[in-house]
């Protein structure tokens, strides 16, 4: 069964080319690592919710834009090979030179319990 990785960040807008650079750098890391897709969602309908929303989620400021990501793999296995090898390539030393604070991104590894074809 297929694995996903799934973040949410901010991103400055004046930022946003450099993050499409950025992510499109790094994301084609993630498919030589063995992930089969990878999805960068720039912010364009993220209401206010009245207890929680992706924006509070990740303290964006007004000058900045939710990003949804995610990224897909055949299973766990290929996830975990795959994230060790993207972690330890020596490519990464580039991310430090991100455009988005990272310490306000979410993520985690999800198990699909649902998944309907296109």
């Amino acid at each position: 069964m297929s694995y996903v990785d799934g973040f949410v960040i901010a991103v400055p807008n004046a930022n946003r080319e450099s993050f499409i650079k950025h992510a499109s750098t790094f994301d084609a890391i993630f498919l030589e690592f063995g992930a089969t897709r990878v999805q960068e969602c720039w912010a364009d309908d993220v209401p206010k919710g009245k207890l929680t929303d992706f924006r509070r989620a990740v303290q964006a400021k007004e000058d900045e834009s939710v990003v949804f990501s995610w990224v897909e793999w055949p299973d766990k296995a290929t996830r975990d090979a795959g994230m060790e090898k993207f972690m330890k390539d020596p490519r990464m030393e580039a991310a430090s030179d991100c455009p988005f604070d990272g310490k306000r991104m979410i993520f985690g590894g999800f198990v699909p319990v649902v998944s309907l074809p296109a």
